[in-house]
């Protein structure tokens, strides 16, 4: 069963908004250059990128949602 309360506060926890700017802005800089527009069903995938660490310096490339998500390390939930 999932607990919503534990997983808002982490959404909200001061290193997860950070993390969530990061994505947002390497989002931002893409549509900027015009790789990726609105509704478009495209991602950012964040190459050599490690879930604990950060954004800085990593490159990024446009994949499909299903590539990105495919790829993506199993999740283990919340407990």
């Amino acid at each position: 069963m999932r607990n919503y309360a534990k997983e808002n506060k982490w959404e909200d926890s001061p290193r997860q908004v950070k993390r969530r700017e990061a994505r947002n802005k390497a989002r931002a800089r893409a549509a900027k250059k015009g790789l990726v527009h609105k509704g478009d069903k495209k991602e950012l995938d964040h190459v050599g990128y490690h879930p604990t660490g950060t954004l800085r310096g990593v490159k990024a490339v446009v994949v499909s949602r299903h590539r990105n998500r495919v790829r993506q390390p199993p999740h283990k939930g919340y407990k």
